[in-house]
């Protein structure tokens, strides 16, 4: 993989009114620890190291189109997560117990990966993908 133009490093920080179970979602759903703690003034907030960064953008129609593959039905928002999981249904099981919501179970994509949309405590689409 080849420079990024200048970005070293891709991080994504999310805002949330329950902190305690998107925290859980993510930690308990991907089995990873924080690596990072802060706290500032009674709040808080933490870093999980999630492997190499991307930032996929796409337009309105190609979300349709990735939402159609994964779901059957346009159900995205305006920011949805991406992580690639060694085993997807491994994946939805953990996140499951740990607050997700599943909104389609694994489908086999036309590249080739299967993919599974979750939902987090608070509302956000993350599809769980795992290349095959």
């Amino acid at each position: 993989m080849s420079d990024s133009n200048g970005v070293l490093h891709l991080r994504i920080a999310l805002t949330t009114r329950d902190y305690a179970s998107l925290v859980d979602f993510f930690c308990g759903g991907l089995d990873v620890q924080p690596t990072e703690s802060w706290t500032h003034d009674g709040g808080q907030g933490v870093l999980l190291e999630m492997g190499q960064g991307s930032l996929e953008v796409f337009d309105e129609a190609y979300t349709r189109y990735v939402d159609e593959l994964e779901v059957g039905r346009a159900v995205g928002g305006a920011v949805r997560l991406a992580l690639q999981v060694p085993d997807v249904a491994a994946a939805v099981e953990r996140f499951a117990q740990h607050g997700g919501k599943l909104i389609h179970p694994p489908v086999l994509t036309p590249w080739g990966d299967l993919n599974a949309r979750i939902e987090s405590p608070d509302g956000l689409q993350v599809t769980l993908f795992e290349s095959r």
